[in-house]
């Protein structure tokens, strides 16, 4: 029990146990302003201080401060034979890989990870983003959209099982949030009854936060009784799972692989049979779903080896030189840094468990230089993130899986009106693709304004990649827009 004793102006001093604890991490500027708190914000600041993890805190500002300065090994292109092009892909492969990647789904092996921490600021909503409609005729959700993807692939694998199409099949799907997204996320979710799936193959859990600190590693106050914080970047969720126990939640259900995914694409294949397939027969510990990189300058991170025979890891678009960036490769005619990080990966579980366990132990996170909210007003400080591919490096094999862009990759990142990435190019993405779908089925599509404005959306109940449409869409005629459901 803390008893102040109360000091010659009256005011009882900060807890001293406490308060050494600070000193010993050099934080104690955190009680800087105690002797003008009332007693319920001194209480507040306490129980603030009380809830940090001070040892492994101090750990990653000094790791990440330190590792600033070090020399970064040379990058060399990604060997070409890492990457399953689109074009050298057979047909039997495909059919393959897909055939494997259902029986691993139908024997519960794979379970789903989504990153979902994000709230919608950029489009203009506080609402996290999966909430976002992105104007299709359904006006379904981004979080609708996958729910019925994971519905769709469950009867595909169940239809493919020995058992036949009366067994059932479930995908476990996890779903990370944030401080800022977690109430309305699981309310969202409640309200539309999980979208048809079953409440108990859905598991919610929350990204840490970590104090935004100065360039001399101080924490930053947000007000004289609370530390700034930030949420730890998507890569975060390593440390997540590993904290919620949710890892031994996943081996307790048998899964083998999980696949990752982050919320705002509009055209994810969520728990894709096809590339589970090809990651499994890979035998490979991580792997990547990429797209071409579209121009030289184009803001994406892309994959490179660090070193001579080393590690594939990714290179942030702004940390590439731009005489690297805009290189070609005279053999095959491509970018020689060309295949670009789309932020959906396959991982093994044993695979999380050494990544959790490896960032733990390195402790080195990445440094973003921000304007904070603090006492003074603005301050610049520094927010501390890991992100999602920060897991590569560990990886003893990595494998890259190429995919058509405009089939796997419609982000919905900046509000409508921006130059890309919006929810009206996401939505005209999706579109086209489906009616692409609906034409190769037999299907016939009229419209009243032109074409490369609207089309049809093809319900993910129907179909997952355009498969099975024959029945639905051979000889009918379907006026653009509007949605293609049983």
């Amino acid at each position: 029990m803390r008893e102040p004793i109360e000091t010659n102006n009256g005011s009882p001093p900060p807890p001293q146990a406490l308060l050494e604890r600070l000193k010993d991490y050099g934080q104690e500027d955190a009680f800087a302003l105690w002797d003008e708190l009332s007693t319920e914000e001194r209480e507040l600041l306490f129980k603030d201080i009380e809830s940090l993890d001070l040892p492994r805190l101090d750990r990653i500002i000094r790791c990440s401060l330190r590792s600033q300065g070090l020399p970064v090994v040379a990058i060399e292109p990604v060997p070409e034979n890492t990457v399953s092009t689109v074009e050298e892909r057979t047909i039997e492969e495909r059919e393959r890989w897909w055939k494997m990647g259902l029986k691993a789904i139908s024997d519960g092996k794979l379970a789903v990870l989504l990153l979902s921490g994000g709230q919608g600021t950029r489009l203009g909503s506080s609402d996290p983003k999966g909430c976002f409609n992105i104007g299709l005729p359904s006006g379904k959700s981004l979080f609708q959209l996958q729910a019925e993807r994971i519905l769709c692939v469950q009867r595909l694998a169940a239809q493919a099982s020995s058992e036949g199409s009366g067994s059932s099949v479930s995908i476990h799907w996890y779903i990370m949030t944030s401080p800022f997204t977690d109430e309305a996320t699981q309310i969202f979710f409640e309200n539309h009854k999980y979208f048809g799936l079953e409440a108990n193959q859905v598991t919610f859990f929350q990204q840490g936060t970590i104090p935004c600190v100065s360039k001399d590693g101080r924490f930053i106050m947000e007000t004289p009784f609370k530390v700034a914080k930030a949420p730890d970047g998507n890569g975060g969720v390593y440390s997540a799972l590993k904290y919620s126990k949710l890892l031994e939640d996943m081996a307790s259900r048998g899964i083998k692989y999980v696949d990752c995914y982050g919320v705002d694409n509009a055209l994810v294949r969520v728990a894709d049979p096809a590339f589970l397939g090809y990651f499994i027969d890979k035998g490979v510990a991580a792997a990547a779903k990429v797209v071409r990189k579209a121009y030289p300058q184009e803001k994406v991170g892309v994959f490179v080896r660090r070193g001579k025979g080393g590690p594939l890891t990714v290179v942030e678009y702004s940390e590439l030189d731009q005489s690297l960036a805009s290189a070609i490769n005279q053999q095959t005619g491509r970018l020689r840094f060309c295949w670009s990080n789309v932020c959906l990966h396959m991982f093994t579980l044993d695979f999380l468990n050494q990544v959790a366990n490896g960032l733990e132990k390195d402790s080195i996170y990445h440094l973003a230089e921000k304007k904070i909210p603090s006492i003074h007003g603005g301050t610049m400080g520094l927010k501390l993130e890991q992100f999602i591919f920060d897991a590569f490096p560990y990886a003893p094999s990595t494998a890259l899986f190429e995919v058509p862009r405009e089939e796997e990759f419609a982000p919905v990142k900046n509000a409508n009106g921006s130059n890309f990435d919006t929810p009206e190019s996401a939505r005209l993405l999706v579109l086209r693709l489906h009616t692409r779908w609906v034409v190769a089925a037999g299907g016939f599509v009229t419209h009243s304004v032109p074409l490369y404005a609207t089309g049809v959306e093809v319900s993910p109940l129907c179909s997952y990649a355009g498969e099975n449409l024959e029945a639905i869409c051979r000889g009918r005629t379907f006026h653009a827009p509007c949605e293609i459901t049983f």
